[in-house]
């Protein structure tokens, strides 16, 4: 029997608006969230302002969760994670288990207690995770030196509008940006772009000029790669109104001189070597796919590209199809994305889902309704 509910995995911007879209549509959802609250990655990790609108993240996103909530034909599972899957389009039967279950392995299997769910379609919304700049043969001494810091450290300081020097908790004077920290990177295999650390770290940098007037700031960069209408409202005003600094140089090292950083390369627009001291230098890191996003993406039998985001097949020229019919992939978890194309993403695979479901369900009617006339005596 086909089933008109839509399975909605992961509570971040790209679930939540597939929720409310399905939920204005009159259609049930069901949002399951692997956390004990919904909002993602902007308030798990205590964004401070969205890029590129400097809004201010939480109260963007409690629009959405108050959005989801309100909605009755919504319903949410918070510390709740899938562990299997069965069925087709139309009537897939996923099981779902308490967050951090022993029981529930990447594969999930049988045994597994929990609340079964038929659903008619699936959207994937498990978002990304911020790449570890540990990894890159430690270059950057992310783990070494306190005043090393990422995107995501920075944006909690926004948010407290506190940005100061870690190891001294005063406000520093020189702040540096190092673009493309795990993302260009053939070494790591990390080949793509991130799209958006560019405008992420030109958004930081105005931020802590205006918290911090008297900072210095400079942002080194391979390619500044600002796209639609970010150039004019991020990387201009960055330069001209807030006198950030735009140095196209690579990085090689980072060591501790004294009670300063010192931040050595080569400025590749002069040819020459440099050495700068710095307080406080900010890691641009890029996105990589979630722990969340690989495990669903075996459970459900979706294929994975090169980076193990889900593969979204070209050919058909559907950003949200997957290699499974009736399975739905919205934001991050199919590659990086800014939040207007999440958002977008995410309103697309909720009218693809509602569509298929009642199609589905239109096509089961005829069918019954054929059968019920052929078996009626004349």
């Amino acid at each position: 029997m086909s089933s008109d509910t839509i399975l909605i995995i992961g509570g971040g911007p790209a679930g939540l608006e597939a929720a409310r879209l399905i939920g204005d549509l009159g259609q049930r959802a069901v949002v399951v969230e692997k956390r004990d609250a919904l909002g993602g990655t902007p308030i798990y990790e205590h964004y401070a302002a969205l890029t590129h609108n400097f809004r201010d993240a939480e109260e963007a996103m409690n629009e959405l969760i108050a959005a989801a909530k309100a909605n009755p034909t919504v319903d949410i599972r918070l510390s709740s994670e899938v562990v299997s899957c069965s069925g087709a389009a139309g009537d897939f039967r996923v099981k779902l288990a308490k967050s951090g279950n022993p029981a529930a392995g990447a594969n999930g299997g049988a045994g597994v207690a929990g609340e079964e769910i038929n659903a008619g379609a699936i959207i994937v919304a498990t978002g990304f995770q911020h790449f570890d700049p540990g990894r890159e043969t430690q270059m950057y001494g992310y783990y070494e030196y306190d005043d090393v810091i990422t995107l995501a450290d920075a944006e909690r300081m926004l948010k407290e509008n506190k940005f100061v020097t870690p190891s001294k908790g005063t406000p520093p004077q020189r702040v540096c940006f190092i673009q493309c920290v795990g993302s260009r990177d053939r070494q790591i295999g990390n080949e793509y772009c991130s799209k958006v650390c560019c405008g992420i770290s030109s958004k930081q940098a105005i931020e802590i000029r205006q918290q911090v007037p008297d900072c210095k700031v400079f942002i080194f960069y391979i390619d500044m790669r600002m796209y639609g209408y970010w150039e004019n409202e991020i990387y201009w005003p960055a330069q001209e109104k807030y006198r950030v600094q735009y140095v196209k140089g690579i990085i090689t090292e980072i060591i501790r001189k004294g009670d300063r950083l010192v931040v050595r390369g080569e400025d590749t627009t002069m040819g020459r070597p440099m050495e700068v001291p710095m307080d406080v230098v900010v890691l641009a890191v890029g996105m990589e796919p979630s722990r969340g996003t690989k495990d669903v993406a075996k459970i459900l039998g979706l294929k994975q590209n090169k980076y193990n985001f889900i593969e979204v097949p070209h050919g058909g020229l559907d950003p949200t199809a997957t290699s499974v019919p009736g399975i739905f992939v919205a934001g991050a978890a199919a590659g990086p994305k800014d939040l207007d194309d999440t958002m977008a993403m995410a309103g697309a695979a909720a009218m693809k889902a509602a569509a298929l479901t009642r199609k589905l369900q239109i096509s089961n009617f005829k069918f019954q309704n054929s059968n019920f006339k052929t078996q009626t005596p004349a």
